[in-house]
């Protein structure tokens, strides 16, 4: 008998009747002679009515209040979910976070899975129950409920199943597996039938929103064989485990984009060993997430150096900047909006030459700007304006060989 993790989002259990069919899938798969665990979020829109009601109240809510007010919608799906198993004649147990042995950090409304005690699910399997377990959400060790932040149930799912050490862990959700690239904007994007966790976690981490890349960076690190599929369709999705041979991968497998970017270009900063340290170390201290860094030395007394951040934190951004300007003693502060980023990934790059240089030519030819680049061993990204994001993803998918014939997209939309 096996072990299988199985992940439902917030779409998947939206309504009482797509409980109901959650509830068969799971049943199937008992019957397939597996053990069955099983992460939800919260039904559809839960998360967003509790914050706007939350917000009514305060105009800035104490997290750790968000915290305790936010699992609940968690709960609601792990009772009915329970119930519906229970009215179709398979025993189930419903677990909170804590009842799972889900234990956090400290850092409410972002807290990171410090270790799982899985005895109590354990409990549950031996009595040949299948268990459902609220995603989102653990508990400190001072016993203050804890939610994980942004990707929340994904990495419930494959925290548990790393923990249980189970055979697979399935996440379910409203597409059906990875695809080289949004197939909204690239009409001629085909699903993958598997990807290394490295490729996926760049993809993941450069706006693919299939996974989010806490989920692929736990799975990576514990090995534990991931398979993304969609909760509405019986079809084959796509696997996510480590590379057979980077020597048999194509160059580039998907190309991914972010349509929420800022740069912020800080002007002659003082040409000081401990100059990036100090700028990047305030923007650290205010929690803002940098992206792309390039600095360029006009002489021996002045730097420039423009970043990357989301677009929701230019502002707050900038103003650390400005805030500590005797401090880090800049001449100006210069910030652009409007920008995207797209990114080619594959982990074939290592081993194949000019990857680069084809994809700068493509956006050339098409007249497209590039106004910042960042490299890896199996990435390329290129923040470019935001109006034209789509145009290039497609020029990329398609110069990279991914577009799928139209005979294969036919059969596949029948």
């Amino acid at each position: 008998m096996g072990l299988v993790v199985q992940k439902f989002g917030g779409t998947s259990v939206g309504s009482v009747e797509r409980i109901k069919k959650v509830a068969e899938r799971i049943a199937r798969t008992r019957e397939e002679g597996d053990q069955v665990v099983v992460t939800v979020s919260a039904m559809g829109k839960t998360t967003d009515r509790l914050v706007a009601l939350a917000e009514e109240i305060s105009d800035d809510p104490p997290r750790r209040e968000m915290d305790v007010l936010l699992t609940t919608g968690e709960q609601v799906s792990i009772a009915l979910l329970s119930m519906a198993l229970l009215e179709a004649g398979v025993e189930a147990c419903p677990m909170t976070g804590w009842q799972a042995g889900i234990r956090t950090n400290e850092v409410h409304g972002s807290a990171r899975i410090e270790q799982i005690d899985p005895t109590p699910i354990l409990k549950c399997l031996d009595r040949g129950e299948i268990v459902i377990v609220a995603g989102f959400q653990g508990v400190s060790e001072e016993g203050e409920i804890t939610t994980l932040g942004r990707g929340g149930s994904d990495t419930t799912a494959v925290a548990l199943a790393a923990a249980l050490k189970a055979d697979r862990c399935e996440i379910y959700t409203d597409v059906t597996g990875v695809f080289t690239a949004d197939p909204r904007i690239a009409p001629k994007a085909g699903k993958l039938s598997e990807i290394s966790f490295e490729e996926m976690l760049e993809m993941a981490n450069l706006g693919a929103g299939v996974l989010h890349p806490r989920s692929v960076e736990c799975a990576m690190t514990h090995q534990v064989p991931l398979v993304v599929r969609s909760s509405f369709v019986e079809e084959e999705g796509t696997w996510v485990k480590e590379a057979d041979s980077m020597e048999e991968e194509l160059n580039v497998r998907g190309v991914a984009h972010d349509l929420d970017v800022a740069r912020i270009k800080v002007l002659g900063l003082p040409n000081r060993t401990e100059t990036l340290t100090r700028l990047f170390q305030k923007l650290a201290d205010a929690r803002i997430n940098v992206d792309m860094i390039v600095t360029s030395e006009h002489d021996d007394e002045r730097i420039d150096v423009a970043f990357s951040v989301h677009e929701q934190e230019w502002e707050p951004a900038g103003q650390v900047i400005e805030n500590h300007q005797q401090e880090l003693g800049h001449l100006k502060i210069l910030s652009e909006t409007g920008l995207a980023k797209v990114s080619a990934v594959g982990a074939g790059m290592v081993t194949h030459p000019g990857v680069a240089a084809k994809m700068f030519t493509s956006l050339s030819d098409a007249g497209i700007r590039i106004k910042m680049v960042s490299t890896s061993e199996i990435k390329i990204s290129c923040v470019i304006p935001r109006e034209q994001a789509g145009k290039a993803v497609r020029e990329l998918h398609t110069v990279f060989g991914l577009d799928v014939k139209e005979s294969a997209l036919a059969t596949a939309g029948s």
